[in-house]
């Protein structure tokens, strides 16, 4: 089974007097890079996040953004006595200093900077969110690897047919490499044939025989359509199991387009380089899908 690296995933909770939204959001890369936004006051959970993740995906470029809202309780806030009684003794002074009679209201005190602290967002709210958070990120999680599973399936397809493809340009170069043997032997001896009328010339059939030899030994593909083959078995083979890895398959496909390359330079043919460009047109076509497979 093949997953994609593109997808998206949301989830929403609310338990515990505590709101809490997690967005996932996925594309390809090369590696794993996860970055977790979780909002002012909760920045120590970011590290337990990007940890559940990595449990979850191997490759791709994952963004987490989280909001946690949460119903302030009374201890949530504190009066800071320090702050608060040096703003009263400065303005009752001023007030003695500058003949101001005006009565030094508390109400107006409590609203100056500094003198309400809010608690929450501290690391033990962080903690205490931590379970509701979790249980909204795997929701997340599972409906983003339901999207990339949906998209790695239809990739999947394509690629079999893709591969199919490719094995049956292999069929018809299979089929074609002995004529070009053939071929060869029969303009080699027309060729002599004239030269050697001309010049009042024999050649001795050993000579021609060795010759197309040499050829055929520099021509001969046989290994290549092998190791090719295999190449697809194998891509075949990898598409079908349970996790999905998508840098064997592209170690597989720079590898068919090696073997590939390779007949195209040895054959030697007008036939077998038209099925060799479309092979390299299919393996191209596989190779660029893959680079979104995790």
């Amino acid at each position: 089974m093949l997953l994609s690296m593109t997808g998206f995933g949301e989830a929403r909770l609310q338990r515990d007097g505590l709101a809490v939204a997690v967005e996932l959001r996925s594309i390809n890369s090369r590696y794993l890079k996860i970055s977790v936004r979780c909002g002012e006051g909760f920045g120590a959970l970011e590290p337990q996040v990007e940890t559940r993740l990595r449990e979850k995906f191997h490759r791709g470029t994952i963004q987490v953004n989280v909001r946690i809202d949460r119903a302030h309780a009374a201890d949530d806030y504190q009066v800071d006595i320090d702050v608060l009684d040096a703003y009263r003794q400065a303005l009752s002074g001023w007030c003695r200093k500058a003949g101001v009679e005006e009565e030094v209201l508390l109400s107006g005190l409590l609203a100056l900077p500094g003198v309400i602290r809010e608690g929450g967002g501290s690391t033990q709210a962080a903690g205490e969110a931590w379970p509701v958070l979790e249980e909204a990120l795997d929701e997340a999680v599972e409906k983003l690897t339901q999207m990339r599973a949906e998209e790695g399936a239809a990739m999947e397809t394509d690629l079999r047919a893709n591969c199919q493809a490719a094995r049956e340009c292999v069929d018809r170069i299979e089929t074609r490499a002995p004529q070009v043997v053939d071929d060869y032997r029969a303009r080699l001896k027309e060729r002599l044939g004239r030269v050697l009328a001309e010049y009042e010339v024999s050649l001795e059939p050993a000579d021609l025989i060795k010759e197309v030899g040499l050829f055929a030994e520099r021509s001969d593909i046989s290994e290549e359509i092998v190791r090719l083959r295999s190449h697809f078995d194998q891509f075949e083979s990898i598409c079908s199991l349970t996790e999905s890895n998508g840098r064997k398959l592209e170690f597989l496909t720079q590898e068919m387009f090696r073997e590939t390359n390779t007949i195209g330079s040895k054959a030697n043919d007008v036939e077998i380089a038209r099925e060799v460009i479309e092979i390299k047109a299919a393996v191209e076509r596989m190779r660029e899908m893959i680079q979104n497979v995790e």
